[in-house]
């Protein structure tokens, strides 16, 4: 049972439950035929409620004019832009900080500002929900199926399909927003653009799955929202009624309105990324994090307890977190713009930091010296000033060696106002020595914030007498599974090359056995025998050739990048030269050298204002270089999505070892996992490196690869389960017949994934081989639903090269491309592909589902022609079904479909019209309109207006002229009416005119 021809389900278990909710949050429903009209918005292709924004802008404006509310409101209704991405990106900040228009209120004419929402009293704006919100674009319509305005202005378009449809509910929700906004060439006209000028959230949900972008995000980037807060679990379900579903937990804690209007206001950044601008809006737990933090400012009822300590797991975007806080504290009314003063350890984290704050316009200034730090906090008042501990440090030995003090003074107080804030990262290193001394006698009524991406040790209780008692908690193992990280693996190699746990005598005399007894007992008097050793030419070059073998059978085929770690200066410059004398991929040495370095460290380097350049090049896929040799630098601090494998040769543990690791855990398409490689030994005793950690804290943090084996398993059952029941395993239409029903093949396509996932992760592991033939069985049955039914679900887009190499060889071992391949049903090919059939079944279902294929993709061409064809396949198939035709019979109605389908040019010419006429004529006869003289005259009309219409799609991007597509459905309507359609007749019959013309002539 359907409502307006939509899917039940979809309509009772998805939109229903998700209005209801919405109306108990404060919305109010809205018919989208009230919406519709003229009172509400000049014409279907404006989105925007006009009349309700320009009401809304007199209300949170009282002095504003008419004249000068409709001029504000053309701000957002008239947006003079090149792209969706440069409008949404002026409209934001324009709805944030609103607009300004000239008005005299009694002092002269002035500028003011005008404001499009009250974000301190929520119920000051008018909210609406609605269903089946109309919008037209360039060629089509579309109809979000649920839509949220805040005093007028689209804020959330939602897109909701049936639970029914397994894990494709996602990727088909995300495909049809992303079309809805035509963010690839491919929905170049298929959408409406103009709608999602304003939206800040598009949202994607089954009931049962619900997850959230913004304007232009892409599918790997959209998350699920898993905290309600303010609202707790439980009070939420008790109001519910039932169990919160995840489109419950989204809505109640992302578009509850004064959350939506706070993550609309203040969880938002455009960043540079490739040359271009990329919106980025907060994850839950940001949003979390920041207004616990608020909140505790606010009720703290001690000012030293106003700060805390937020441990937001390394990936998951600690440095936008700190970023929306600060703005948060800028903005609070109550704080009377305070100052805020962001610390960090590190030249390259403070220059980080200092590039985050500047991406939201937030007057940030960088310390560059302990003399202007101490200036810098006197004058501290509305500024943020970035600075690095050191500033702080070293300021009483730099001012004792100015003045040749002997003794060590006390830090001055330099700023004691109470609306200052200090907030520090990586909070658990940069508050030992002086930090929280100097901090609190340089500022001792600041509110400290500490910020950390790994979790306090056990044994460290000063972080958190420091700034106070945790805020807020992401761990490791929520981070993987909400999808902001991927899972770190450890794969230990040359056990015979490691330090730990080894006779280091033993080594020693290994790896120094070509030397003198002089030159050994010299060597092991200048260095520590564990460093010695590590350093040993022979043991690095072991190694580098390992590291050159994995890299290119493991990691290179994905197309991802490696780095390096040594355990000193020299052994890095050993690995460079090494690995380039090995003929290794391309690489470049990143550390710190200085004049009186010796040839070979400043040979191997490249010099410090090369480093970026270097570094940058490294964060590009798909060119050199492929390894970063480093020692101790980029491993805090990175950001290398690129990046999966850390080759590690270096003693590392606690804070040192998580921060190092986490270099691969960043989001990358393709990438589902980070790996360390251990040549030191460190994962041998794993347990003993984090010990200083609680258990629960570093849950997940590295596992070995090997644990991967019993999830192989259990996925490549689940994959194979579905063929059970074929008696023949080599019958390979059989199989591909199993996954004839959407939703089996959806639950195949699942179970198919994760297998190759699994598959992908352990190749090319011996361990993995046994299920290697499956793997590749699998794959030829995919393909052959694929190519069978026409579903680009089924390619291998989702699998990693090493087990699309395997997958496309077993096809081309076989001989099956041609069953495999994607072929015209009218080709050569295609006749060669039933040949290859073994029945007349088999045969009809080939010609059957690509009969199918070839109306749907022609349909907006020629409605009437191919649905007719559809009604005579359904015909056929519904004989068959009641056995009135035999499978021969049907093969041989069949092919006389396809020879009529291959030709709408001989049903044109029968009646004397060239194919765009006959197409226009067909929907004339389906409109039933009334035409006087009806036959002949039909066929003349449709023949005048296709030359009409073909005069038009003649001039160059016809299809992008909004002017000359007006100009055209003007000229189509004339023509419509002086043969006796009635006016409202011909308006609908012209727009879809110019529809089949955007179908037949626009790309």
């Amino acid at each position: 049972m359907t409502r307006h021809g939509r899917d039940w389900n979809e309509l009772q278990l998805v939109e229903d439950p998700a209005v209801e909710l919405l109306q108990k949050l404060g919305y109010t429903y809205v018919e989208p035929d009230v919406l519709d009209s003229e009172a509400e918005r000049p014409s279907l292709k404006q989105p925007v409620l006009v009349s309700r924004l320009i009401r809304a802008l007199q209300k949170l404006n009282p002095w504003l004019s008419q004249e000068n509310a409709e001029r504000a409101a053309k701000a957002v209704t008239q947006v003079e832009a090149a792209t969706l991405a440069e409008a949404n990106e002026g409209l934001y900040t324009t709805l944030t900080y609103g607009t300004t228009v000239e008005a005299d209120r009694g002092s002269g004419r002035q500028s003011y500002t005008v404001r499009f929402f009250d974000f301190e009293d929520i119920q000051n704006n008018e909210l609406v929900v609605t269903r089946q919100y109309r919008v037209r674009g360039s060629r089509k319509e579309i109809r979000p199926d649920i839509c949220l305005f805040v005093n007028g202005i689209p804020l959330v378009a939602i897109e909701a399909k049936s639970p029914t449809k397994g894990e494709r509910w996602r990727s088909e929700a995300i495909e049809q927003l992303r079309r809805y906004q035509e963010a690839d060439d491919k929905f170049r006209g298929e959408g409406a653009p103009k709608l999602f000028e304003t939206v800040q959230l598009v949202v994607a949900t089954c009931g049962t799955g619900a997850c959230y972008g913004t304007v232009g995000t892409p599918s790997r980037f959209f998350f699920e929202w898993k905290d309600a807060w303010p609202t707790p679990l439980a009070s939420l379900e008790e109001e519910l009624g039932r169990k919160a579903s995840s489109q419950d937990v989204l809505i109640s804690g992302l578009l509850r309105p004064e959350n939506l209007l706070d993550v609309v206001q203040n969880f938002v950044v455009f960043d540079a990324e490739n040359g271009r601008s990329v919106k980025k809006v907060c994850r839950y737990k940001q949003f979390v994090a920041v207004n616990r933090a608020l909140e505790r400012v606010q009720t703290a009822t001690e000012p030293e307890k106003r700060g805390g300590v937020v441990w937001h797991t390394q990936g998951s975007g600690k440095s936008l977190t700190m970023l929306w806080l600060a703005l948060k504290l800028r903005r609070h009314p109550k704080l009377d713009n305070p100052g805020l003063v962001v610390v960090t350890d590190r030249k390259q984290l403070d220059k980080q930091i200092t590039s985050t704050f500047n991406l939201l316009d937030i007057p940030t200034e960088r310390a560059t010296s302990v003399k202007d730090l101490r200036d810098k906090l006197q004058h501290l008042t509305g500024l943020t000033v970035t600075t690095t501990i050191q500033k702080f440090q070293d300021a009483t030995a730099a001012e004792a060696d100015t003045e040749r003090r002997v003794q060590k003074e006390v830090h001055p107080v330099l700023n004691d106002a109470d609306n200052l804030f200090v907030m520090v990262d990586e909070a658990h290193r940069t508050q030992y020595g002086g930090l929280a001394a100097n901090l609190r006698r340089a500022l001792p009524n600041a509110c400290m914030f500490g910020f950390t991406g790994t979790p306090i040790d056990k044994k460290d209780r000063s972080t958190l007498q420091t700034f106070g008692s945790y805020i807020d908690k992401y761990t490791i193992e929520q981070a993987v599974e909400d999808g902001a990280t991927v899972p770190i693996l450890y794969e230990s190699r040359l056990p015979e090359v490691s330090i730990v746990g080894a006779n280091l005598d033993t080594l020693f005399d290994r790896y120094f056995a070509d030397r003198s007894d002089e030159e050994r007992a010299a060597i092991k008097k200048r260095y520590a025998t564990e460093e010695a050793i590590a350093t040993a030419p022979r043991r690095i070059e072991t190694i580098c050739l390992d590291i050159i073998e994995h890299y290119r059978t493991v990691v290179e085929p994905n197309g991802f990048k490696a780095q390096i770690v040594c355990t000193n200066r020299d052994a890095a410059v050993t690995y460079k030269e090494t690995l380039d004398r090995l003929h290794a991929p391309d690489s470049v040495l990143m550390m710190s050298v200085g004049h009186n370095d010796e040839e070979r460290l400043v040979r191997n380097t490249p010099p410090k204002d090369r480093q970026d350049e270097f570094i940058k090049a490294f964060l590009e896929k798909g060119q050199p270089p492929y390894f970063v040799v480093v020692c101790d630098m980029l491993l805090t601090g990175f950001d290398a999505p690129v990046e999966q494998v850390m080759y590690l040769d270096k003693s590392l543990k606690e804070h040192g070892l998580l921060q190092a690791i986490a270099r691969t855990n960043r989001r990358a398409e393709g990438k589902t996992h980070g790996l360390v490689v251990d040549y030191w030994g460190v994962s041998k005793n794993l347990q003993e490196a984090l010990s200083v950690f609680s258990a629960s804290d570093v849950e997940g943090a590295m596992q070995p690869k090997g644990s991967e084996l019993p999830r192989l398993q259990s996925r490549h059952a689940a994959a194979m389960r579905f063929f059970q029941k074929v008696s023949d395993k080599n019958d390979l239409e059989a199989c591909a017949e199993v996954l004839e029903p959407e939703d089996v093949r959806e639950e195949f396509n699942q179970a198919f994934k994760m297998f190759s996932k699994s598959m992908d992760l352990m190749l090319p592991d011996p361990k993995a081989l046994p299920y290697a033939d499956d793997l590749k069985w699998l794959g030829k049955i995919r393909g052959r639903a694929k190519s069978k039914l026409r579903d680009g679900h089924l390619d291998l887009s989702g699998c990693g090269e090493k087990v699309r190499q395997l997958i496309e060889g077993a096809i081309r071992a076989d001989g099956i491309q041609i069953l495999v391949s994607q072929v015209s049903l009218f080709s050569k090919e295609f006749e060669e592909r039933l040949e290859a059939l073994k029945s007349d079944e088999a045969r009809a279902s080939e010609m059957e589902h690509a009969i199918k294929h070839e109306i749907h993709v022609h349909l907006d061409k020629n409605p009437a022609f191919y649905e007719s064809l559809r009604e005579r396949l359904e015909k056929i198939l519904e004989d068959r079904r009641l056995e009135r035709v035999s499978s021969a019979e049907q093969l041989l109605l069949f092919q006389k479909l396809r020879e009529e389908a291959e030709q709408p040019h001989k049903a044109a010419e029968d009646l004397g019209l060239d194919e765009t006429a006959f197409a226009i004529y067909g929907v004339l006869q389906k409109s039933g309109a009334s035409i006087a003289g009806e036959g002949d005259v039909q066929k003349g009309l449709a023949s005048v207006i296709g030359e009409e219409v073909q005069k038009y799609t003649a001039v160059v991007d016809w299809q992008n002229k909004e002017d000359l597509k007006r100009q055209m459905r003007r000229d189509v309507g004339r023509k419509l009416r002086r043969s006796g359609v009635d006016p409202d007749t011909s308006v609908e019959l012209a727009e879809d005119i110019v529809d089949l013309a955007r179908a037949r002539f626009g790309k």
